[in-house]
């Protein structure tokens, strides 16, 4: 069978750009006499549409989309064509929707497959919408029986650590009813490391049962979600056949009776797959959000030297607009360091000094101040003035605000509200410092684009004299083990302390995270590439006691 994979990049909600995409490639499927051409998930609306899905209409505009799909199938009748969408219930009771996989052709629907396994956990929240299927069914085209299935279907494979166990396999009921072919329609989001997990997931699909595995994924970047595509082709031997690029749109035409020879699959270092996933969450972020251009404050500093330069690459550097706003306590290094990035990168540079804003804050405010020792309170002026210019040029010119705080500091509350933390769009607030460095050190791997001067300098807010990150918090290198085990694996601080780490530094860390849970309520959205991120995913209450 010639099946064309379709990895499209969606646009939430525009089901008119959406079926234009799906057109694009339906074209190309035709051309290439395929037999079936395969979408991703909820294509029509992208993946995730959240509570949109409660809307009349919307639902009505998705049901438009439907229809026209289907009166499109009418045009090319030797082609079936498998995609993502939603159904009714049309029960009394439980949940209003399916997620839906539907094959249609030549203006008929031939077959619907229901989602069986609803993800409910970090940034997913699929039971809140739909009802889950009883049981998969197989269909068979062209002679094929095709066992199909939706993203979290997949996912329940004991040869994979996955995020939630379930009581039911479907790929594995899909083979017991002797499925000939798997297809697993996805918008499966990108972190770092799990391009090689699915591809494992895949393959031991694959081989289990002795049935090749086709996955077909979202690309794209949605809010804060980034997905990678990487759709996939796995042969009966569980031999990787076919592996789309990532973080691109791209279709092609496959032929199961005759899979390309063996791809030898090398996975990316992680500071080059976090280069690529933020590139194409800013871009992504900032054309669907109907920006053209941003703005930023540039500190001579590395995370806003990195936000520059993932910003450059997405947008083009006539579309980065970067301000150094020195203040009575900058280094002048700082300011040769950012001026000499801006030049390196071809960006727009200005330079707005705050010294005399700074001085009004602290006369207009010393009468209330009166009698108490300086503390951060006035330091947090120099941080809240740059965020309010930051916001001004933002205002009068039409650019996003990027905010350019990372991981480690937005966890321990290392950042000012209305300060640093300003903007729409958090580029590197899920990038732990550590990592920071690497991925500048990717972007210098040819020539130095960032002065090395920034990558060697000891990091500091410049918010009084002499001050450096680590007067107030323990080495990055410790700091980022120590939130990469109670974070991503949620392990209590005695089990911390237990690997090697001093109880005081696990005890001081743990306290500050949750004591800041109020300060990342507030943060713009942080772009996701680890496997638990602040936002959607990670829901703390901030009026809470625990110890």
């Amino acid at each position: 069978m010639r099946i064309t994979l379709a990895q499209i990049n969606p646009v939430i909600g525009d089901f008119t750009g959406n079926l234009s995409r799906m057109e694009t490639a339906i074209e190309k499927a035709v051309a290439d006499n395929a037999d079936l051409i395969v979408f991703p998930e909820l294509i029509p609306s992208g993946y995730p549409p959240k509570d949109a899905l409660e809307r009349k209409d919307f639902l009505h505009r998705y049901a438009k989309a439907d229809s026209a799909l289907l009166q499109r199938s009418e045009n090319c009748p030797e082609l079936a064509i498998l995609y993502g969408t939603i159904e009714e219930t049309q029960a009394e009771t439980g949940k209003p929707l399916y997620n839906t996989a539907r094959l249609i052709q030549n203006g008929t629907i031939l077959f619907r497959q229901y989602k069986t396994l609803l993800p409910t956990y970090d940034v997913f929240d699929e039971d809140r919408y739909f009802q889950s299927a009883t049981a998969p069914q197989l269909f068979t085209l062209n002679g094929v029986k095709l066992g199909i299935s939706i993203c979290e279907d997949a996912w329940n494979a004991t040869e994979v650590k996955a995020a939630h166990r379930y009581d039911l396999d479907p790929v594995a009921r899909l083979g017991q009813l002797g499925a000939q072919l798997f297809i697993n329609i996805s918008a499966s989001p990108f972190a770092l490391g799990k391009e090689e997990t699915r591809i494992r997931l895949a393959r031991a699909h694959a081989k289990r049962h002795g049935i090749p595995f086709i996955l077909v994924n979202q690309v794209g970047a949605n809010d804060e979600l980034i997905s990678d595509g990487r759709s996939l082709a796995v042969d009966s031997k569980g031999e990787l056949r076919v592996l789309f690029p990532a973080f691109q749109t791209h279709v092609e035409t496959v032929d199961t009776t005759d899979f390309p020879p063996i791809f030898k699959y090398n996975p990316a270092p992680a500071e080059s797959a976090a280069y690529e996933a933020l590139t194409l969450g800013i871009q992504d972020y900032i054309e669907k959000c109907g920006f053209k251009s941003v703005v930023l404050g540039l500190s001579g500093g590395v995370d806003s030297a990195l936000t520059c330069c993932l910003a450059a690459n997405a947008l083009g550097p006539d579309n980065v607009h970067a301000v150094y706003m020195p203040s009575p306590f900058s280094a002048n290094a700082s300011g040769e360091d950012a001026e000499a990035l801006a030049r390196n990168l071809g960006v727009h540079f200005s330079i707005i000094p705050i010294n005399e804003i700074f001085k009004t804050y602290h006369s207009m405010m010393q009468p209330h101040f009166q009698g108490l020792p300086e503390n951060e309170a006035e330091e947090n002026f120099q941080a809240r003035i740059r965020g309010n210019l930051l916001m001004g040029l933002s205002n009068k010119f039409g650019h996003l605000c990027l905010a350019s705080g990372n991981k480690s500091e937005l966890s321990v509350g290392y950042c000012t509200l209305y300060g640093d933390m300003s903007g729409g769009l958090s580029v590197i607030g899920d990038v732990p410092k550590t990592l920071v460095y690497r991925i500048c050190d990717f972007i210098n791997r040819d020539k130095e684009i960032i002065p090395q001067r920034i990558l060697t300098r000891a990091p500091s807010a410049e918010l009084k004299p002499d001050q450096t990150d680590q007067d107030t918090l323990p080495p990055y290198d410790i700091l980022d083990a120590i939130l990469d085990r109670y974070l991503e694996k949620g392990l209590p601080a005695e089990a911390i302390i237990e690997e090697g780490f001093e109880s005081e530094i696990v005890h001081w860390i743990i306290k500050t995270v949750r004591r800041n849970e109020y300060k990342r309520n507030q943060a713009a959205p942080s772009l996701k590439i680890t496997g638990k991120a602040f936002g959607s995913g990670r829901r703390i209450p901030i009026a809470a006691r625990w110890t």
